[in-house]
């Protein structure tokens, strides 16, 4: 267990499959539910005890910029990005910031309602530094409605991760939210690269761990997506689950 008091937010990608919408706003600002992605996943955040926060900009950066200015929790460092650093690459030069304790990183266009149990309150729980760099949360494929592909990893009874092998079908896509140890990031290369790379040495090191979210999650890839979730929000079927 660990408390969480850092983050970061991955809101400099372009969202190319969300366009037209995203050709003129960054992914992360468009509005769900009467705010943005953006402001949600710093909402959860803030609720789950963060009190400090790293939010990395490039695409239409001046935008970001303005929206984590607006705020007065948590406190934000805003990282722009001239040249795309990926996922990776971002949080490992938001390290500084980020300090010497396990912290989270969130998608900037993740977007979630948690169950019994905030889902990042679930992840500091279930964090143990002494056998983890990383922990995923996870969503179960069969709640998604769209695509899903091949999924994204297995998962065994004691929550380590593995990639599915040829042939297999995962039934867990990561979520966009996780917890990450600063050792996760010795040795990492400098500029751009993905937390894939990490993610798959921390797998064959046997520390890569995952946790099944028990809300409900939404994919958001293209502007049918985004309508899907407006709807579904809409609707009150969520608020009857929980």
């Amino acid at each position: 267990m660990i408390t969480l008091s850092r983050a970061m937010v991955l809101a400099a990608g372009l969202g190319t499959r969300m366009r037209p919408l995203s050709d003129a706003m960054p992914k992360p600002l468009l509005p769900l539910a009467g705010q943005s992605l953006l402001d949600h996943a710093l909402d959860r955040l803030t609720d789950s005890g963060v009190t400090d926060a790293v939010v990395n900009a490039h695409w239409l950066a001046d935008q970001v910029a303005a929206c984590v200015a607006a705020r007065s929790a948590p406190r934000i460092t805003l990282q722009r990005e001239d040249t795309l650093l990926e996922t990776g690459g971002g949080v490992a030069r938001a390290l500084t910031a980020l300090g010497d304790a396990p912290f989270a990183v969130v998608n900037g266009d993740a977007f979630w309602l948690d169950g019994p149990h905030p889902a990042l309150q679930r992840l500091a729980a279930a964090f143990d530094p002494e056998r983890m760099d990383g922990l995923l949360l996870l969503i179960r494929t069969a709640q998604i409605a769209g695509e899903v592909g091949r999924g994204d990893f297995m998962l065994d009874p004691l929550g380590l991760l593995r990639r599915p092998e040829e042939g297999e079908v995962s039934p867990y896509l990561f979520g966009g939210v996780q917890i990450l140890s600063p050792a996760l990031f010795e040795g990492a290369p400098g500029g751009a690269f993905s937390l894939h790379m990490l993610w798959k040495r921390a797998i064959e090191a046997g520390r890569l761990y995952g946790l099944v979210h028990d809300g409900v999650w939404f994919h958001l890839s293209t502007p049918a997506d985004l309508h899907h979730a407006e709807d579904v929000l809409r609707s009150g079927v969520t608020r009857a689950l929980f």
